[in-house]
């Protein structure tokens, strides 16, 4: 009796919670499609584009990537011997 009972608890949770992604997708929907004032809301912000090879942000990036190599390399050699 308990299984059938714990069986149908959970035929219902599931489907209760498709049903609520469901609605909630519907209404994302809904609200990206138009805003109050009749313009068009993107769902997704746009990626911001890169910076041009010779800026400072860009030198930034290439140093924060060269430092975390150097950290890997670094907990590899340790980790080996």
């Amino acid at each position: 009796m308990w299984v059938v009972i714990v069986i149908a608890a959970g035929f219902l949770g599931q489907f209760g919670k498709m049903f609520a992604t469901y609605l909630i997708e519907r209404a994302r929907r809904k609200k990206s499609l138009a805003s109050p004032d009749g313009s068009k809301i993107p769902s997704k912000p746009e990626a911001p584009e890169a910076a041009p090879p010779g800026s400072r942000e860009a030198t930034e990036a290439g140093d924060k990537v060269a430092k975390k190599a150097l950290k890997a390399a670094i907990k590899a050699k340790k980790k080996a011997g």
